[in-house]
């Protein structure tokens, strides 16, 4: 089992001016790799990633950031054409850094709760899937695989358990094409995580460690043991990388709702974190 650590931990919006530190912290913490969370691919400059990466000796996952100006169902056309720009870059990014996947809610937009109709809903769900058939293709011929992410019912009314991401999935068709599963989400939406890891077991492509109240790992309500066999008995092989979030990072803190401190300090999250995940596994 390999761990990461995502940058929205600290940092927010990833630069790579500013922020190729991340490298060196986290592989001094005892990670294996850093999840960059890129909300603006012209801050990045991949190659200086992934020289201070391979410096650093940790691996790298390209994680999408999905707001309402990237929504590949949308039903604007240029809403939709930004969207597929942007998971371009991820994608061919992800294969020039060896990030084996691109993680994130790419189905839609974060932050899209809305009680629409069913024909609506309908058009909503045929654009993702043709948007996701698309993309998987093109991930395919980079080696890439597409990872996307169920949310809670407050940030997207469209995927929000398993079983719609596996019906999604199913309508897409692409081996390239699979689940992010995100316990902090799990908690909120599933009747029973460990029935819905279990139900997922293939098609889990990329898993996030994060407390029901998005704090340290191991310090809430998440039934971690469950969480730990099922990956287990599904033969998981991917990575769990620690995604939290603090006030600290004011962007992130007001987007997600986080309003209070909910652990001592951002390298307790991943530090803490990680001590906690690594017992947990072994």
């Amino acid at each position: 089992m390999k761990f990461g650590a995502n940058t929205f931990i600290w940092e927010s919006p990833f630069s790579t001016e500013a922020h190729l530190y991340l490298c060196q912290k986290v592989a001094q913490m005892g990670f294996d790799l850093l999840e960059v969370a890129v909300e603006d691919p012209a801050l990045v400059d991949v190659a200086a990633l992934k020289k201070a990466a391979r410096d650093a000796g940790v691996g790298l996952i390209v994680c999408g950031a999905f707001g309402p100006d990237r929504n590949l169902s949308s039903a604007d056309t240029a809403v939709r054409q930004n969207a597929e720009s942007y998971l371009q870059w991820c994608i061919e990014t992800a294969a020039e850094l060896e990030s084996p996947l691109v993680a994130g809610p790419m189905y839609s937009a974060v932050g899209k709760p809305r009680l629409e109709t069913a024909v609506a809903r309908q058009e909503e769900w045929a654009r993702a899937v043709s948007g996701l058939q698309k993309w998987g293709s093109y991930a395919q011929k980079y080696g890439v695989r597409l990872a996307f992410e169920p949310l809670n019912r407050f940030e997207t009314d469209m995927v929000n358990i398993v079983q719609q991401g596996l019906d999604l999935i199913e309508q897409v068709g692409s081996p390239a094409i699979g689940l992010h599963l995100d316990t902090f989400h799990m908690h909120l939406e599933e009747k029973d995580t460990v029935a819905a890891i279990r139900q997922a077991g293939s098609h889990i492509f990329h898993v996030h460690a994060c407390e029901n109240d998005r704090g340290v790992p191991g310090t809430g309500q998440v039934n971690w043991f469950g969480v730990a066999q099922a990956l287990q008995d599904v033969n998981y092989q991917g990575a769990v990388v620690i995604e939290s979030f603090t006030p600290n990072v004011k962007s992130i803190a007001r987007a997600v709702c986080i309003w209070r401190d909910i652990a001592p300090d951002q390298d307790s999250i991943a530090k803490d974190g990680l001590d906690y995940l690594k017992r947990l596994f072994a």
